[in-house]
């Protein structure tokens, strides 16, 4: 059996083999190799044991020029099942060659991954059968010539009954004639008891055959209907066929086939008179029909074979069908793939891969999304040990470890790593699942299971730790501050310093300042996250609502703010919320460019919309960092100036605009300044 597919299981080979009822062979590649055959295959073919390994022609040489090679080879490219009942194939038997009759099935074995690897071949020996019912036919022939022969019979004695009668009227003058006339007579009533008796012989050997072929059909597993050819009168019908079409036997006899079962009519009744007129038989599977059951029409799902019955001159006498209901398979079949349709749309609609290792092979089959994870071209084949390649080194032993002990301990395995994917793109952080699979002997045959692209949530988890980081440095600084500073007080509240005393309230002012405003966003950044962040909205003037700003930077002096643009522009909004987004865009300005004295504020209408802006003419920010500066927890660096808040700022502020129905952007080049914009609908 060398010439299998590697992939194929000897064992599984041998146990249909085994459980093989019936002639069973294997055959493999387009020559159609006999891998191997039972005995009662072998004897079918009248060979022994050598023909295993060869060709099947080379084998069979007689075969040739019979279509048995070219059905084999279309069932091992198509999948497709072909059989056929009474099929002759000539065979050479002792050094003769003889037709035989064989019923026959070519199938298609798959393995795991639905790929055809060879052809099951079964047999059986139906000569007997069919010379049986071939008999049949030729004693029904040799009926109906008896039938002739005593009809011409009777008219022989009709027409001695004529002479006799005229012997009667010469019987005065001719005594002779009479007595001749008797005698012949005589002789004709003889040959006439010796038709009768063949008659007799016949009408018997006729009815015992319909008596065994009618026992046939009522035991039959499968529901059969003989129907005559030509007026389509149901003449006999077993307990199956009603059961599938839903009908009493009361309801049949008697009846054509549409009187019965009328509901079939229209789709059948032509397809029925092709094989009478054409006398070629029709098969069909799983072909859906409406049928009337118990009253009510179900849907019903049946294989069946309309198969002409002929006569000796091969005319159609009947049509036998023979029919299987197969609803039950089909609607279990169908709801597998509903499910497993469902299955895959779950996976594409979580983004989620999935992947499986053929451990004999080494081969990986992996879907279009794992495929995109690990950046591998489309039609690039891979294998295992190449996947496990691609995962950072610091995770590769312990991704290995994780199957090995699935496999050797039957058991699933869930766990993350990073790899650096085929493209060259960034590494990605994965979370894989799997689990080994074993066939029938508990060997190991494969591996399989799912993954998922955590390269974001990872970040979003790396974000929210430097975020619990940068507030607890932040809110721990004017704390410290702040703690000093009361310390300082309580040491001198009996004795205070008219010179100190200033200094120590205005620095816990400025501490209690830094920490409202970092509680502030905390809350703010909570609102959002409940969707509680509510609007107050109101008319009010832009300009005046600008020029009462940002006093913290107007008082400390470094700062000038200019306002530019329409200062009769009026909108409606929140102004607190509005007040606290310029506030944000100022303080941006004031840490990231503090070298930019002047900071202009610029008030214009576009469209329908107001467009505000806050302009500073410091270092710029670099094309990279732009995209994220709209982000939580998102601080860009501050060119070696103090770099302080939890990156909140420009999130909340962006959330602020979203809610009003604008939006917020940032104009920004090296060198030259940065342009912090929103707009709002008038």
């Amino acid at each position: 059996m060398s010439n299998y597919p590697s992939h194929f299981s000897s064992d599984l080979l041998l146990t249909i083999l085994s459980q093989a009822k019936t002639a069973t062979a294997i055959h493999s590649t387009d020559e159609m190799i006999i891998e191997t055959a039972n005995d009662a295959m072998i004897a079918v073919w009248g060979k022994d044991k050598s023909v295993i390994g060869k060709p099947i022609e080379e084998a069979l040489p007689e075969l040739k020029g019979q279509p048995f090679l070219s059905l084999l080879q279309s069932v091992l490219h198509t999948g497709q099942t072909i059989a056929g009942s009474d099929t002759m194939a000539e065979l050479v038997f002792d050094g003769e060659r003889k037709p035989f009759y064989f019923d026959f099935e070519y199938r298609a074995i798959k393995n795991d991954a639905g790929e055809i690897i060879c052809v099951l071949h079964t047999a059986t020996d139906v000569t007997a059968r069919y010379l049986s019912r071939r008999r049949e036919m030729e004693l029904e022939s040799e009926l109906q010539a008896a039938n002739e022969e005593l009809a011409a019979t009777n008219e022989e004695l009709a027409a001695a009954n004529e002479e006799l009668a005229a012997a009667n009227e010469e019987m005065s003058s001719s005594n002779e004639e009479l007595a001749s006339t008797l005698e012949e007579l005589t002789v004709t009533n003889e040959e006439l008891a010796e038709s009768q008796e063949i008659l007799q012989t016949l009408n018997y050997n006729l009815a015992e055959s319909e008596a065994r072929f009618r026992a046939v059909v009522i035991q039959a597993p499968v529901g059969v209907c003989i129907i005559r050819a030509h007026d389509l009168m149901i003449q006999d019908v077993n307990d199956a066929y009603l059961q599938v079409v839903g009908r009493e036997r009361a309801a049949m006899q008697g009846r054509t086939i549409w009187q019965a079962v009328p509901e079939a009519a229209a789709a059948y009744a032509p397809i029925m008179n092709n094989v009478i007129n054409t006398g070629l038989a029709y098969s069909a599977k799983e072909h859906e029909l409406q049928l009337l059951r118990n009253g009510e029409y179900q849907s019903v799902f049946v294989n069946f074979v309309y198969e002409p019955v002929r006569f000796e001159d091969d005319s159609v006498k009947a049509v036998m069908v023979v029919t299987v209901d197969v609803t039950e398979q089909v609607v279990a079949r169908r709801q597998v793939e509903a499910a497993e349709e469902m299955l895959r749309l779950a996976i594409d609609s979580a983004n989620m891969g999935t992947w499986m290792a053929n451990l004999d092979t080494d081969a990986l089959t992996i879907s279009d999304q794992a495929r995109k994870i690990h950046g591998i071209p489309p039609g690039v084949e891979t294998t295992l040990t190449h996947s496990l390649g691609l995962i950072a080194s610091q995770h590769t032993e312990r991704v290995s470890n994780a199957i090995e002990q699935a496999i050797k301990n039957n058991s699933g395995f869930e766990i993350e790593y990073i790899i650096n994917p085929m493209d060259g793109a960034k590494p990605r952080w994965l979370k894989a699942t799997g689990k080994a699979y074993y066939d029938d002997q508990d060997n190991p045959v494969s591996v399989s299971g799912t993954m998922i692209d955590i390269t974001e949530s990872k970040a979003y988890d790396q974000q929210k730790d430097d975020f619990i980081s940068i507030a607890s440095h932040e809110l721990k600084t004017p704390v410290t501050s702040l703690k000093a500073a009361l310390q300082l007080l309580d040491r001198m509240k009996t004795n205070p310093s008219p010179q100190i005393l200033p200094k120590l309230i205005e620095q816990s002012n400025r501490s209690m300042d830094k920490i409202s405003t970092l509680i502030e966003d905390l809350l703010n950044l909570s609102r959002m996250n409940e969707g509680q962040l509510k609007l107050d909205k109101t008319q009010f003037t832009i300009a005046e609502m600008l020029n009462q700003c940002c006093n913290h930077v107007r008082v400390v002096g470094k700062h000038e703010l200019i306002l530019q643009g329409d200062e009769e522009l009026q909108i409606i909004a929140d102004e607190h919320r509005i007040d606290q987004v310029i506030v944000n865009m100022v303080n941006n300005a004031v840490k990231y460019a503090p070298n930019s004295k002047q900071i202009f504020f610029n008030v214009e209408k576009a469209g329908d919309m107001a467009r505000i802006s806050v302009r500073d003419t410091g270092p710029g920010i670099a094309p990279d960092k732009l995209s994220h500066l709209f982000e939580r927890y998102y601080r860009t660096d501050a060119s070696g100036y103090q770099n302080s808040g939890l990156g909140l700022g420009l999130y909340i502020s962006a959330e602020i605009i979203r809610k009003h129905g604008g939006e917020i952007g940032v104009d920004s080049e090296l060198g030259k300044g940065s342009t912090f914009w929103f707009t709002l609908p008038l």
